[in-house]
């Protein structure tokens, strides 16, 4: 089987690329990735000359670079994990979140179609997005596969615009698919533009902890590892044509949650308790910031056998103790210098 993962040096895929590279040695697993500031091949290090583990460097925005690797590679199926993700960034340059999120997957789709199109038998087009497509939810209930949409951020409006054409492509042209929709991730490798991450780090160099509003935000976290193992278990024994919640029945709100990690902080750094709370500011909120997500994931538990494998509390730890001991890796992240990677493994 030849599968392509698109956006496989990123956070969540690089954890899924090494999950299929280790687990299914009889697999042929395609990596592509634009190694845009988010993607990182020193995420890949210990897996880079598996056998059957190829590196592609191009872009889903090129259609003609796409169609031509379909040709090549004849892939099977397509775990599509690429995209522009963070919700501050699309508030500041929209385009850049329709480019890639749907034109990106628009070329994917139509590459995938011209290529199967004549035997659909053993094919897959498996598109990861978000529950935030569902827009935000009241102090109660959960967002379920037939919530409906209603986004509210230029990211999230771009991402629920990829899942209805990939469904459209099921519907008119009988692409086999399968969605899922995750909450928040967090773990190890995640670029330090998002919360946890950002918030380790500037505990770390005792730089200021901003907070949106007045941090009552309220999100459900999965540990990307038991991200990686659900969608394992979606791509393999998903049914066609549907639609999975990942969550990690793991509500916070952003305060709580960044006094925990402050306390958790303290005690690694042998720091006095409460200096790292001292750096935490109110600040400014952004543009259409919804209240709140938290995700039904009961179907895919009782459908495929998935739950978390940890607590929040116990996710929360082992991330902050990767970073810790990957201080060379932030470094070369927050730095920049990261991006030397691809240059000196594949000029």
């Amino acid at each position: 089987m030849k599968v392509l993962i698109t956006g496989g040096a990123g956070f969540i895929g690089s954890h899924l690329v090494r999950l299929l590279v280790n687990k299914y040695p009889n697999y042929k697993i395609f990596n592509l990735d634009t190694l845009t500031y988010a993607g990182n091949l020193e995420n890949l290090k210990d897996i880079e000359n598996a056998e059957n583990y190829h590196f592609l460097k191009a872009n889903i925005n090129n259609s003609n670079e796409i169609n031509e690797l379909f040709e090549t590679h004849q892939f099977n199926k397509v775990i599509h994990l690429a995209a522009e993700s963070h919700v501050d960034r699309s508030i500041s340059d929209p385009l850049t979140f329709v480019r890639t999120n749907v034109i990106g997957t628009m070329n994917l789709l139509n590459a995938a179609l011209e290529t199967w199109k004549a035997d659909f038998n053993d094919k897959l087009f498996y598109h990861i997005s978000t529950d935030e497509v569902y827009g935000t939810l009241g102090k109660e209930g959960l967002f379920t596969e037939t919530t409906s949409y209603d986004p509210n951020s230029p990211y999230s409006a771009s991402k629920a615009s990829s899942d209805h054409f990939v469904r459209a492509y099921g519907e008119t042209y009988g692409l086999p698919y399968i969605i899922s929709n995750c909450s928040n991730n967090y773990g190890p490798n995640q670029f330090p533009e998002k919360l946890i991450p950002l918030f380790i780090n500037n505990i770390i160099e005792e730089k200021g902890l901003p907070v949106y509003g007045d941090g009552k935000y309220t999100r459900d976290w999965l540990y990307v590892k038991d991200h990686a193992i659900a969608i394992d278990l979606a791509f393999h024994i998903g049914r066609i044509g549907e639609t999975y919640n990942i969550g990690g029945f793991n509500e916070w709100q952003n305060i709580e949650l960044i006094k925990l990690l402050c306390v958790i902080m303290d005690t690694k750094l042998n720091r006095e308790k409460g200096s790292s709370a001292k750096l935490i500011s109110f600040v400014k909120d952004r543009p259409g910031h919804d209240k709140r997500y938290a995700i039904d994931a009961s179907k895919i538990n009782k459908e495929l056998g998935w739950e978390p494998s940890v607590t929040f509390e116990q996710g929360l730890v082992k991330t902050i103790d990767w970073y810790l001991e990957n201080n060379e890796w932030l470094t070369n992240v927050t730095s920049g210098t990261y991006k030397d990677y691809y240059k000196k493994q594949y000029s």
